[in-house]
């Protein structure tokens, strides 16, 4: 068997197959840093991080780059309304991102380049594209792409130019030559970050600076450039287009993008009122409960991170837990189930398949070569299946633990036992002992 994947580009499931030998180099485009890390960016970074997983447990060699988006309009609008230095704003919270990611044992990527730190490679493919006549500047305002002049696009998003949404992510411009047209340079306004370049001192438009990154960092063309799927039209799009255009190059060559994110059933907006973070959630549910979630879906599909749908993720990871730790190891492997798991894994990524295996496996009183399959499986899941003593506690119940030690350093008894009958009803029995508290899941 080989991977297949559902390639965006082609509208199809293709085999992957490596431009360099055993060797897949994987771009996805990472967070902008304008606040802290929501669930869209828990679903994306568990999604290609099981897919790095994956590759590497397939005996590839993968060089994985996710960039940190640090110069864009909603830092700056956010940096001034918080009346904070930009570079104060953007450090923070690309803490919070790193620190969140970490929690969903989501691997760092090899490269974790900065727009910031690659100015100078943005403006050399701007000059290419303004040299070639794909870039045309509007006074006081910036320098533009001409789309007129890429005869290909549209073939990422799969639409006819005249059948674009009209001004998605972008302000219509009337100067504009094309609805579609979009920012490579911005030119600088009072108050805001700029960089010298040859139009005049200005900043980066958003598109341009994941063409130029993964240029410099994975040369072109790489394997798998991937996101979320509202990333197609335009970023995606956009990049495309300026990267063939501008390097002369096919830019990648299979395109993957996981669902979207609802919450209760509607699309998550601050608009809303729905709007969740990382953080929201691990105040609640422990990090292998949201990473076991989201493989039970597929990650080309919408993703509903309702009460309901992560409860019943929580009572399922918990019994399955449960029963892994319950399993004597006989020192044998089951080549059988491991060859299921693969299949499934190949079939376009097909955890929830895959899961059942790992279930059917954990079930089966007659199979044997569990304990060692299972942490190979676990090798690709990540679901901390073995860490039976490990404990990692929401943040509520942190604090409550820390209030009853207190209370009983203070021989407070009766807040001591009220403590512990909140933190049974989070699902944590309290144990004390000569070595001091003991944490363990109901």
């Amino acid at each position: 068997m080989a991977l297949f994947l559902y390639n965006t580009l082609s509208r199809k499931k293709e085999e992957i197959k490596p431009i360099r030998k055993g060797e897949v180099r994987m771009y996805v485009c990472g967070p902008t840093v304008n606040d802290v890390p929501h669930l869209g960016h828990a679903r994306s970074q568990i999604t290609f991080d099981t897919l790095r997983r994956y590759l590497k447990f397939s005996g590839y060699n993968v060089k994985f780059a996710s960039n940190i988006t640090d110069i864009e309009d909603k830092i700056i609008n956010k940096a001034h309304e918080l009346g904070i230095p930009i570079d104060k704003l953007t450090k923070m919270n690309e803490a919070a991102h790193v620190s969140d990611y970490s929690r969903l044992n989501v691997l760092a990527p090899d490269e974790r380049p900065h727009a910031t730190e690659y100015i100078d490679e943005m403006i050399e493919l701007i000059q290419a594209l303004d040299k070639k006549g794909y870039a045309y500047v509007i006074a006081d305002d910036g320098v533009y792409y001409d789309i007129s002049k890429f005869k290909d696009y549209g073939k990422l998003s799969h639409q006819k130019t005249e059948n674009l949404k009209k001004g998605a992510r972008v302000k219509v411009k009337s100067a504009k030559k094309n609805e579609e047209d979009f920012v490579l340079w911005k030119f600088s306004k009072p108050n805001e970050p700029a960089w010298e370049s040859p139009w005049g001192s200005g900043r980066p438009g958003w598109h341009i600076e994941c063409s130029a990154m993964s240029h410099a960092i994975l040369g072109l063309p790489f394997d798998i450039h991937g996101g979320g799927q509202d990333l197609i039209f335009p970023h995606h799009e956009d990049e495309i287009a300026q990267t063939e255009a501008g390097y002369g190059s096919e830019f990648a060559r299979y395109w993957v993008h996981n669902g979207m994110v609802n919450v209760d059933k509607v699309k998550m907006s601050k608009s809303l009122g729905n709007f969740r973070t990382i953080r929201d959630l691990l105040a609640t549910y422990e990090p292998a409960v949201l990473r076991y979630f989201v493989l039970s879906g597929h990650y080309r599909q919408p993703v509903d991170f309702s009460a309901s749908s992560l409860n019943a993720a929580k009572s399922s990871y918990e019994r399955l837990k449960r029963a892994v730790l319950e399993i004597e190891d006989d020192g044998k492997r089951n080549e059988e189930v491991l060859e299921k798991f693969k299949r499934a894994m190949d079939e376009d990524l097909n955890t929830p398949k895959a899961l059942a295996v790992l279930w059917g496996l954990v079930r089966d009183n007659k199979a044997v070569g569990k304990v060692s399959t299972i942490k190979e499986i676990e090798k690709v899941f990540a679901l901390s299946l073995f860490d039976g003593d490990k404990i990692e506690l929401p943040a509520e119940a942190e604090k409550l633990v820390k209030k009853r030690d207190e209370a009983r350093a203070a021989k407070d008894w009766t807040e001591s036992d009220r403590l512990r009958n909140e933190l049974m009803t989070l699902g944590y029995i309290v144990e004390d002992s000569k070595e001091g508290t003991r944490i363990r899941k109901a």
